[in-house]
């Protein structure tokens, strides 16, 4: 593991480097991406780096210099070979008084590589009780407010499964705690549109303009009954489903896999700092 804050590189990737008054630590004031490596390469960069400024904005962190997060991919790149992994770029309201409210310190800037595992051709999902909130000030950014998820993936996990879906508070499909849904009925693929409160997920927006699918907002209980489902993100890419709740799907079924060719295909596209 590699490891960049604000301009430098440090010797001990695990290390004290953030003080204990960080906005991002002490109430989760912070924006963050993860973006997949490929023999040393990020994967979408640029898209990646849109949606951290989007997510800035939205969260209210004035002062993102996506060149100097450039620079720490670049850094933090710079060393062992990396077959496969992951980035992990954090932006937080940088130091600041204990409580809500902001202080006046720059932000705080944060890379961070990493090896990781293929994942699984197909794996389980659990649909969790909690809703989300599509209509909350959070809704489509990509914060580390995480802690709703952390909560869903432990039940998915002590239920055998590997994500949590949630819908939303109009009972209509929304996502998975780190993932988009795409879901099969006869023969037509759907995904959630933005407006269900849903992440506007990198992987998803790519499978939608390589692949296609029709973008729709209906009950959770018309994709738990799909004919085929998978889901899409920056560590599983495009995997099938073979488990929801207590129902079990063949998977990965025949669309999944014609979505996870393409994807094979075509991602060497964006590989690289500039893309």
């Amino acid at each position: 593991m590699r490891v960049w804050i604000n301009g430098r590189v440090l010797s001990d990737p695990m290390a004290p480097a953030v003080p204990v008054t960080d906005h991002g630590l002490t109430v989760g004031d912070a924006v963050f991406e993860a973006v997949k490596v490929v023999d040393s390469q990020p994967f979408a960069l640029q898209r990646h780096l849109e949606r951290l400024e989007r997510s800035a904005a939205g969260l209210g962190l004035v002062g993102l210099d996506t060149d100097a997060v450039r620079r720490g991919v670049a850094s933090v790149l710079d060393g062992d070979a990396m077959p496969l992994g992951r980035l992990r770029i954090t932006v937080t309201g940088g130091n600041a008084p204990l409580g809500s409210g902001r202080g006046d310190d720059p932000l705080t800037t944060i890379v961070v590589a990493a090896p990781m595992d293929p994942a699984p051709e197909t794996t389980a999902v659990i649909t969790v009780p909690w809703p989300r909130n599509e209509r909350g000030p959070l809704a489509g950014l990509k914060t580390t407010s995480y802690a709703e998820n952390v909560v869903a993936l432990a039940a998915a996990r002590e239920k055998g499964a590997s994500e949590a879906v949630f819908a939303n508070l109009a009972g209509h499909l929304c996502e998975g705690t780190g993932t988009n849904v795409f879901y099969v009925v006869d023969g037509e693929v759907r995904t959630p549109t933005l407006a269900s409160g849903c992440l506007a997920g990198v992987t998803r927006a790519l499978v939608l303009e390589w692949f296609g699918a029709t973008e729709v907002d209906e009950p959770i209980d018309v994709a738990a009954n799909a004919d085929e489902v998978f889901l899409v993100s920056t560590t599983r890419d495009v995997q099938g489903v073979h488990r929801w709740d207590d129902r079990t799907l063949e998977a990965p079924g025949p669309v999944t896999k014609q979505a996870a060719a393409l994807w094979r295909e075509r991602e060497g596209e964006l590989l690289g700092l500039d893309r």
